[in-house]
């Protein structure tokens, strides 16, 4: 019976990292689409999201029929609960790059107006992040989750001064609030992209080390 839980676990965290991948070349896809405003790639985003989810499904099934028929313990049980959070995690990332998609597509029909912010530099960062966070789930490596966890209060302050520079645009220019606010929402949607890697990073050091940290606040650090 160890034996084949083993191989069980061994399956599922083979699929996890399946949709790891799924989700982390949903959100180059969506950054690419927005910064080249290319639509066919921007719909393409839109469209994969369905397999994300069903994806997300089949790794849920798969944990829920784990947990009944083992009934694992330990550090076997630590696992499938984390990749039940992970997973979950993972889908809402591809929502939201499917939803930075969307806004490529309003984007590509308006005027090209220049971000008041670096959205290139911010995406780069949210994209370093959620990388890390897959090579921490690979090897297990606690000590780099930690890092990414470092990171999101970067992302946050990006986030509140591109908040800040598009209400100052928009009372200078009211014309192109449109364009404006799409920009904003694609900051918002990084912000929340990096939200979720910093769940799945927490998990991950429950996973590995049993510890619970999601209501403790790392000292922050620009990487």
């Amino acid at each position: 019976m160890t034996q084949h839980l083993q191989r069980e676990l061994a399956k599922l965290k083979r699929k996890i990292l399946s949709l790891c991948a799924m989700a982390e070349e949903s959100l180059q896809m969506a950054v690419k689409a927005l910064e080249t405003r290319d639509s066919k790639l921007a719909k393409e985003v839109i469209e994969r999201d369905y397999s994300i989810d069903q994806e997300e499904v089949e790794v849920e099934e798969e944990c829920l029929k784990l947990l009944a028929l083992h009934q694992p313990v330990a550090i076997d049980l630590r696992f499938i609960v984390a990749v039940l959070k992970i997973n979950s995690d993972l889908e809402r990332i591809g929502d939201l790059s499917a939803h930075i998609a969307e806004r490529a597509l309003v984007l590509q029909k308006s005027t090209y107006i220049p971000s008041p912010i670096n959205l290139a530099e911010m995406a780069d960062k949210v994209k370093v992040m959620l990388e890390a966070s897959l090579d921490s789930l690979v090897n297990m490596d606690t000590d780099l989750a930690r890092k990414v966890l470092t990171m999101d209060d970067h992302v946050d302050e990006t986030y509140r001064r591109m908040y800040e520079a598009v209400i100052k645009k928009i009372q200078e220019n009211s014309e192109e609030v449109v364009v404006y606010l799409n920009l904003l929402s694609v900051s918002r949607q990084l912000e929340r992209i990096a939200d979720h890697v910093t769940n799945i990073c927490e998990d991950i050091i429950y996973m590995a080390d049993g510890e619970i940290i999601r209501h403790q606040r790392p000292n922050a650090v620009v990487l």
